[in-house]
């Protein structure tokens, strides 16, 4: 589970902002809670803000920490110095904020997450070298449980004392370079160990996603629909899908697994799926089926079909599923589905965050007040996180409408105020 999140110094965000799924000791919707341990956190937040807040910048800060250390990481049997990082996952631009006068070269990331009952604490500072276009490490810190595995400020380790017979000789450390990702090459033992869970959670349970399809402004140019292997090879898995996409209503009956017969991709894509329709005589009778290609579908038909997937995979595993807009094209019935999912009973060990603009969502019987929050930038360039929780705002109150009437900021500003609004209206909207 994840339960806090760190960036400090990453795009718009310039100041430390804290990504906090702690839950607070609230009375209504404890179903809402997971609890492991002493942890306890919420199952969903949901992000809210006007455009270009920097609510996608949060996305990209998270999976940016993601990439950078996952990449750092060798594959599995390859223990050569060169190793080949192989299938490794693309990086995102990492960027350190742009719009002030002072300078700063230092980014700052940091994770805490549970994982089968031990809590994980790591994070690093990386540091631009702008004239050379390189980077290094400037400090680098692993904590168990709260104790020290490692702290590195620079080239100097130390080592916390369980942990310093198994790793005093494990000083083949380069300033560009996690030191993590050399305990992963070098270590054995239960440091060891505690990297594979690491990297076990960054894999499998730290799922980040932007726009899960491509697509072009007509219905027939969707491309890069993502199916998991899963649901070729596991039959109840696949009826499970159907079900999930009868529910949405778009028309779609059931699934098709085919060979995929395009010389060009079959050996990447071996399988290909279509969808199944009904086709109905004059009198409304089913008299036969038809089978369309993904590519046929609405986007928001594939968009959906995508995230139920990995939803579903998430839900019965664990971990946190991470959505940039995850609303887009979706209708607000089936957004709220997909929410009610990870909020229901029978989840019990995974998470949902989502940047949305869908305020259908935002109100007190959908979300409890730590489950709500708000991604706001200042008129100098900076963006700033905060809940209902921390705005104090009463448990009675009515959202969504307060955030429309602008209590809780993070919306655009258009009235007489705005010198650029109030010329936009009466010259183009006529209005006197």
């Amino acid at each position: 589970m994840l339960i806090m999140f760190r960036v400090k110094n990453f795009a718009s965000f310039k100041d430390e902002v804290i990504l906090d799924m702690r839950a607070i000791s609230y009375k209504d919707m404890k179903n809402h809670v997971l609890e492991t341990g002493k942890n306890k956190v919420v199952k969903t937040l949901a992000l809210y803000g006007k455009n270009a807040s920097g609510k996608s910048n949060l996305i990209s800060a998270l999976y940016y920490f993601k990439s950078f250390v996952y990449n750092q990481f060798f594959d599995e049997g390859n223990r050569d110095d060169e190793v080949d990082l192989g299938d490794r996952m693309p990086n995102v631009r990492r960027s350190t904020f742009k719009l002030s006068e002072d300078i700063n070269n230092d980014s700052e990331f940091e994770i805490i997450f549970s994982q089968n009952n031990t809590t994980y604490q790591y994070g690093f500072i990386i540091h631009d070298i702008p004239q050379e276009k390189k980077y290094n490490i400037k400090e680098e810190w692993l904590l168990i449980d709260d104790k020290m595995v490692f702290d590195r400020q620079h080239d100097s380790i130390s080592f916390g004392k369980k942990y310093e017979n198994e790793l005093k000789n494990i000083n083949k450390q380069r300033q560009d370079r996690l030191y993590i990702g050399i305990l992963d090459y070098f270590a054995v033992g239960e440091v060891k160990n505690i990297v594979d869970e690491f990297k076990a959670y960054l894999k499998y349970k730290f799922n980040v996603h932007f726009e899960l399809i491509l697509e072009g402004s007509v219905k027939g140019l969707v491309s890069g629909v993502s199916f998991s292997k899963r649901i070729v090879e596991d039959d109840e898995y696949r009826k499970t899908i159907e079900k999930f996409i009868r529910v949405a209503d778009v028309g779609i009956v059931g699934l098709s697994i085919e060979e995929n017969k395009d010389e060009n991709t079959r050996e990447r894509h071996p399988y290909e799926i279509k969808t199944i329709h009904n086709v109905y005589n004059d009198e409304g009778k089913v008299i036969r089926q038809e089978k369309f290609e993904l590519n046929m579908e609405s986007s928001g038909t594939n968009r959906y079909f995508s995230f139920i997937q990995y939803i579903l995979n998430i839900i019965e595993e664990g971990g946190v599923f991470i959505a940039d807009e995850m609303s887009s094209r979706l209708h607000p019935i089936l957004t709220k589905f997909i929410v009610d999912l990870f909020q229901g009973k029978k989840n019990r060990d995974a998470q949902l965050i989502f940047t949305t603009h869908d305020i259908s969502l935002m109100n007190r019987k959908q979300f409890r007040r730590d489950e709500i929050a708000f991604v706001e930038k200042n008129k100098k360039g900076e963006s700033i996180l905060y809940t209902l929780a921390d705005i104090k705002t009463r448990a009675d109150a009515s959202f969504a409408k307060d955030y429309m009437a602008g209590k809780y900021g993070a919306i655009p500003v258009l009235s007489a105020e705005n010198d650029i609004y109030a010329e936009m209206v009466g010259e183009w909207l006529c209005q006197d």
